[in-house]
């Protein structure tokens, strides 16, 4: 997480920013000597029964015409189950999904009335494409199944004998194997794992007139429901952070080789993070990966995803979710309006490593249906003149709520407590200068 976008609400794929070159469950390959850094990816699954439609968008700089994607599929996939699918519905699931910042504002301790705002954020994402010889490849034990042309990617789906014939195909068709990669495609050749390579067709991509590369979808039918992530840590820099939004018709969706946790959430933090609640996010979620020695998926937001509250953004249309592969709508619903029917969402999301993620992520979905959002709460403390007597007892907890929040936030993100006390301006009793004031300096103090 390099950067990130500022904001009082911040989704975190805004909130937790995708830098360079990013993969989530394949690599990236690349002709020359291009150095490429696997860190961060978006992926939206969509499961019911034994079938899975996944959409994959990964942002990255650099020239397309380098990169190449090669992710491991369980069987051979055909042309008419690959689909090139639109940015913007990855875009809108993650605004609806987003962690949110939520406003509070205390009421007049005489006369009680409550305020609530919550304001919605941004996103990201993007994504990259494959290639072959013949006769060399049957010496190499490589078969390409099947060759399509979809949108503006040239797509081959490859299967293998063994893992050092498929690295020296790769590198024979100028791409380049990060180190550590024919270890990985080993086993994935060992479980009749196909290979979907897909690379940029540049002529294509003039014709069509798109000057982005769009988010590939595939469609298919598998009993086990996986999402292969260790190809993608062949040539990563370090850690990488997976967001994975997962919609079923059932309710929510947790890993089975690894505990999924919720994020902490409905925590009251001190007002100044509405101005800092990116970096709030993304120290917040570091720490709750240490403490939980970074071995965990965390679980972001779980909702049906015909409502919210409060909402970061308004719910998905069914046309919407068509466009992110939900396939059991039955077009009843107007189209254009929210509400969606039988489809529920969930956020996880994974900071992850070879070291503490060996395993490729192995997922189910549950009947659980209980809503949960990561929601942080900022409540505005009361500032008025009156001096009734609930008025007097108000003030007098004031300093215990600012000590309660500050200590919920240094636990939170692991920052310095006494830093905290700074950028609250509060003194080292947490009494803040408005709580000294007589009476009589209320009714004058401008």
């Amino acid at each position: 997480m390099k950067r990130l976008i500022g904001g009082a609400l911040v989704c975190l794929a805004s909130a937790l920013p995708l830098a360079s070159a990013y993969a989530f469950c394949g690599f990236y390959v690349a002709g020359g000597d291009a150095q490429l850094f696997n860190e961060a990816s978006q992926v939206v699954l969509v499961r019911d029964g034994d079938r899975t439609v996944i959409t994959m968008a990964n942002d990255f700089k650099g020239d397309v015409t380098e990169f190449a994607l090669v992710v491991p599929v369980p069987t051979v996939i055909e042309k008419s189950q690959i689909h090139i699918g639109d940015i913007k519905y990855i875009q809108r699931i993650d605004a609806f999904t987003a962690p949110r910042l939520v406003e509070y504002f205390d009421a007049n301790p005489c006369r009680l009335a409550v305020q609530e705002m919550a304001a919605p954020s941004a996103a990201k994402a993007l994504m990259r494409g494959g290639r072959s010889d013949e006769i060399r490849n049957m010496q190499l034990g490589v078969t390409i199944e099947a060759r399509y042309t979809v949108g503006e990617y040239d797509i081959l789906l490859l299967s293998a004998k063994q893992s050092t014939g498929l690295a020296i195909w790769l590198r024979e068709n100028n791409y380049r194997v990060p180190d550590g990669a024919a270890r990985v495609l080993t086993s994935y050749i060992r479980d009749g794992m196909k290979f979907f390579v897909a690379k940029v067709n540049l002529k294509e991509q003039q014709k069509l007139g798109f000057t982005t590369l769009r988010p590939i979808q595939i469609a298919y039918e598998d009993a086990r429901f996986t999402l292969p992530i260790r190809l993608g840590m062949a040539n990563a820099n370090g850690p990488q952070d997976l967001l994975v939004y997962a919609i079923t018709r059932q309710g929510r969706v947790e890993t089975t080789n690894y505990r999924t946790v919720k994020l902490p959430s409905d925590v009251e933090i001190p007002d100044f993070v509405k101005d800092d609640f990116a970096n709030f996010y993304r120290d917040m979620f570091r720490e709750q990966v240490r403490k939980n020695d970074s071995q965990v998926v965390f679980t972001e937001y779980a909702w049906n995803l015909s409502w919210c509250d409060p909402c970061a953004s308004a719910p998905l249309t069914p046309d919407e979710l068509r466009g992110l592969g939900v396939f059991w709508l039955d077009g009843t619903q107007p189209s254009g309006r929210g509400g969606a029917q039988d489809a529920f969402v969930t956020r996880l999301h994974v900071r992850y490593d070879a070291q503490h993620f060996p395993m490729d992520l192995v997922l189910q979905v549950t009947s659980d249906r209980t809503n949960f959002q990561g929601r942080y709460v900022m409540r505005h403390f009361w500032k008025g003149d009156e001096s009734c007597p609930a008025a007097q007892q108000y003030r007098a907890g004031l300093a215990k709520r600012r000590a309660d929040q500050a200590r919920a936030l240094a636990d939170l993100t692991g920052w310095d407590l006494g830093t905290i006390r700074g950028r609250m301006a509060v003194a080292a009793d947490w009494t803040a200068p408005e709580d000294r004031l007589k009476w009589w300096q209320r009714i004058w103090k401008d």
